[in-house]
């Protein structure tokens, strides 16, 4: 954050310095340039003859320095007015950075409210020790200097002619006054009764200080941190504002602590939204830059922003000689800040680049990285000059080449000799170790029939192999966008080392690509599988290891926040049961029946898959892997991780890849089918014990109708249709043909169809048992619908291992079959126990062996 603090505005007042841009700056409309040129007497005269111009600059020359301004009327320089305010992201950055901060001190507070209660005891105590006179001299100067200070500034502001800045100050003033009484009245009235008790100590006063929430967000708006003597008398009045709302009972600690991070958000977000006055140097500023660079420039023109917001001009030298200028803006180095941050969270350290660099570093990592590419020889655009421009903005001149962006080449036009220059360019930069890391189509220009690198500002020096991989995978994904994957990976087998493409191939993933070119890939999903099946064509020999860019994925947020609503439900559970009671009550014996049905769950999930492989399966190394899947479920949701895991036992047992997928997907669907088989089984008698009757249960009816509904819903509709098909054909692909290998043996049926029957029956017996050590008793159907329901709720939740939703679900359905509620949380704890979290030390050291014996 102090790099962005970094001088965003000049101290001095800025509407001085807008009056005086505005007076200097020649700018015009570029859609009125020739009215522009008619209309100046000054453009005329510098578009006079050679002859003449000479004269003026040994003229000018002859003046000295002090004829800058005379010189610079005399050039041309065409742009959009410059707006008199911009919205800074600086401003909106800081107004978020508050609210995180005012969000984090408020849940500290209510952690630790024993530790804030203490605290706020011994700051009473202390200030009520104070000698009356202290305290009413206090007071007094403090109601003073609290107004008295800002009043101040802004004569001195008015004085100044910079009424606009005090404006701002006031409507943030006012806001604040509005904001604190209107969160005061709520948090007095509905807010919770632990926060409120905190900010007020159980007294009559404010929660939060309207006084001192305008002042905070006046002296904030107004930007008198600017001007250290200011500041320091500011802090001065508000110190004594505070120490006599506490020697006056009148605030407490954490009251004063969110008074000013609220006043210092709404002063942060007034100035965004009412903006700040621009002090961005005008195209004549820039000019004038330029003279003292050496050159002589005659006219100037703005054209577009570069790819990362820069402004640019066009340059014409008195030689005709021309200049492309990029003019970098302090105000914009924090813009798409919070993309970088992102980034640099989730991605590895040597992949990310830094969120937030001042002025001066981003000046001179891009003037930098153009002298290293011109050293190598690179075809790049030649850096001539660099300068800062006052404190807010600094430029780089490059010579000016005709080019024309690859982006807006046909792809027709990019013949294989084309593709191979550009290869050719990458490579004379990989020998260096220079890394570009934007090789795009916005970066990669024609110059002639030659290749020129653009846009240098986000390179890297003496780069990593990682970084130098990223810019291969990169340029190998966008030109496959262009023209195929085939072009794009032989084109550049011709220029790179074989051992630079394979470094490529554990990198062809979405997140190492740039932002515009992973949108592309998105809409292209074969692309980067064909990318790499083409490169390990060309190098089958070479071996590269596993690259993990992310840190985490957006999916493990995820897992983490279910997790811990899960863990919340449970503690909630927990705190209704007595667990000594629980514990000393418990009928044991039955506990070892459900740890015997759970162990044997394992064995029976061996034999369901043993009986869908044609292929001989070692009984013990096949129930191992199957406790190693119940390692796996803590980091994969409970559907992926047995699939995952015995696909990969499988293909190291040498079934090919497509078998492999096969015969677990088989497997996975023949017992999708008994499952809901038993579910319909034992639904229809535990309706039939209920009622007379032999009809289904009401329950079981309105569940089919349903089904049924969501069927023709999926069916009916095209796209959900076409997401459904995309998401279960691979899974089940090659499934058919399986199951009629399977069906030539009768062995295999048998111990296929009773390890799918004995594997849901142990877990059934395992809930029973759990049910009955606990006093419970229910109906051994009631218990298997309950157990089969709650086991697909959480195989469909996106957790790993259910966590939390089976908890939730059996819990539940335990509950609504008529066992207490005590009782119910009781049991289900136990089989979670004995059928997640007990065999997971197990799981782990049958994955670590099988992995050691190339089993897994």
């Amino acid at each position: 954050m102090t790099e962005i603090r970094q001088r965003d505005e000049a101290e001095e007042a800025a509407g001085e310095q807008i009056s005086a841009a505005d007076a200097d700056v020649t700018a015009h409309d570029p859609s009125r340039e020739s009215v522009a040129e008619e209309g100046h007497d000054a453009a005329v005269h510098a578009e006079a003859a050679p002859e003449t111009r000479s004269e003026a600059r040994r003229e000018a020359q002859e003046a000295g320095p002090s004829a800058d301004a005379s010189r610079d009327s005399l050039v041309l320089v065409v742009e959009p007015l410059l707006p008199q305010r911009i919205r800074r992201p600086s401003d909106a950055l800081r107004f978020l950075a508050t609210l995180a901060a005012l969000a984090a001190v408020i849940l500290l507070a209510l952690v630790a409210k024993q530790t804030l209660d203490g605290l706020e005891k011994d700051v009473t105590d202390g200030t009520s020790r104070a000698p009356d006179l202290l305290i009413g001299v206090a007071a007094f100067l403090a109601g003073t200097a609290v107004l008295a200070v800002p009043a101040a500034y802004a004569v001195e502001r008015v004085f100044h002619r910079d009424g606009l800045r005090v404006a701002e100050g006031l409507i943030a003033a006012i806001t604040g006054m509005l904001a604190s009484f209107v969160l005061g009245e709520w948090l007095a009235v509905a807010g919770p009764g632990d926060l409120r008790q905190l900010l007020t100590g159980g007294r009559s006063v404010e929660p939060i200080n309207t006084l001192l929430t305008s002042v905070v967000a006046y002296v904030t708006a107004v930007r008198i941190s600017r001007r250290p003597t200011w500041r320091a008398v500011m802090w001065m009045a508000i110190a004594l504002d505070v120490f006599a709302l506490f020697t006056g009972a009148e605030a407490t600690a954490l009251g004063v602590f969110v008074t000013y991070l609220v006043g210092l958000a709404i002063g942060y977000a007034t100035l965004y939204v009412v903006g700040s006055p621009n002090t961005r140097p005008p195209g004549s500023t820039v000019i004038a830059t330029l003279r003292r660079l050496g050159f002589v420039p005659v006219k100037a023109r703005r054209i577009n922003d570069d790819p990362q917001g820069s402004r640019r001009y066009a340059v014409t030298m008195s030689d005709e000689r021309r200049l492309d200028v990029t003019v970098l803006d302090r105000d914009r180095q924090v813009s798409g800040v919070l993309y970088r941050l992102w980034r640099r969270i989730r991605l590895n350290s040597e992949t990310r680049r830094r969120a937030i660099r001042s002025l001066r570093a981003e000046l001179e990592r891009e003037a930098l990285m153009a002298y290293a590419a011109q050293a190598v020889g690179a075809n790049t655009p030649r850096l001539v000059g660099t300068s800062e421009i006052g404190t807010d903005a600094a430029l780089l001149a490059y010579e000016h080449l005709e080019t024309r962006a690859l982006e807006d080449v046909a792809d027709d036009e990019l013949t294989d000799e084309l593709l191979i220059k550009i290869w050719k360019q990458v490579e004379l930069l990989q020998a260096q170790r220079l890394a570009h890391r934007r090789l795009t189509g916005d970066s990669i220009h024609l110059h002639g029939g030659e290749v020129v690198l653009m846009d240098a500002r986000s390179g890297e020096i003496a780069a990593g192999d990682l970084l130098l991989r990223l810019d291969v995978a990169q340029l190998l994904t966008y030109l496959a966008l262009r023209v195929g994957p085939e072009r794009s990976v032989v084109s550049a087998s011709k220029v790179m080392p074989k051992q630079a493409l394979a470094g490529a191939l554990p990198l062809l993933q979405r997140i190492a690509l740039t932002r515009g070119t992973r949108a592309e890939v998105g809409k292209n999903k074969e692309l980067l599988p064909a990318l790499r099946e083409h490169i390990v064509a060309l190098t089958p020999q070479v071996e590269v290891e596993e690259v993990r860019l992310e840190r985490f994925r957006p999916r493990t947020v995820v897992t983490i926040i279910a997790s811990a609503l899960a863990a919340y439900f449970l503690l909630s559970q927990l705190s209704r049961v007595n667990l000594a009671d629980v514990v000393t009550s418990a009928k044991w014996g039955w506990g070892g029946v459900a740890l015997a049905a759970a162990g044997m769950s394992y064995v029976a999930a061996a034999l369901m898959l043993r009986g869908f492989v044609p292929e001989a399966l070692p009984l013990g190394r096949t129930v191992l892997a199957q406790f190693a899947g119940s390692f796996v479920k803590l980091v994969a949701p409970a559907a992926v991780s047995g699939v995952a895991i015995n696909t990969r036992y499988l293909q190291k047992r040498g079934i090919a890849p497509g078998l492999a997928v096969a015969s677990v997907g088989a497997s996975q669907l023949v017992g999708l089918g008994f499952h809901i088989v038993l579910l319909l089984l034992f639904g229809y008698v535990t309706g039939t014990k209920a009622a007379p009757s032999v009809s289904p249960s009401r329950g079981i009816v309105i569940g089919l109708l349903s089904a049924g509904v969501v069927v023709l819903l999926v069916l009916a509709v095209p796209q959900l249709r076409r997401l459904v098909a995309g998401r279960i054909k691979p899974l089940f692909s090659g499934v058919i043909p399986r199951l009629l290998d399977v069906l030539q043996s009768p062995r295999k049926i048998l111990e296929g169809v009773s390890g799918t029957l004995l594997l849901t029956l142990a877990f059934i017996v395992c809930l029973d048992a759990c049910v009955r050590a606990f006093g419970g008793s229910l109906p051994f159907t009631s218990v298997a619908v309950v157990f089969l329901a709650g086991n697909a709720i959480g195989s469909a939740a996106p957790i790993p291992g259910g966590l939390g939703a089976v908890e939730a679900s059996l819990s539940l359905g335990l509950t609504l079959s008529g066992l207490p509620g005590t009782v119910a949380t009781s049991a289900v704890l136990l089989f979670r126990l004995l059928t997640f979290w007990l065999p997971v030390l197990p799981g782990w050291a049958s994955f670590a062996w099988l992995q050691r014996h190339d089993a897994l």
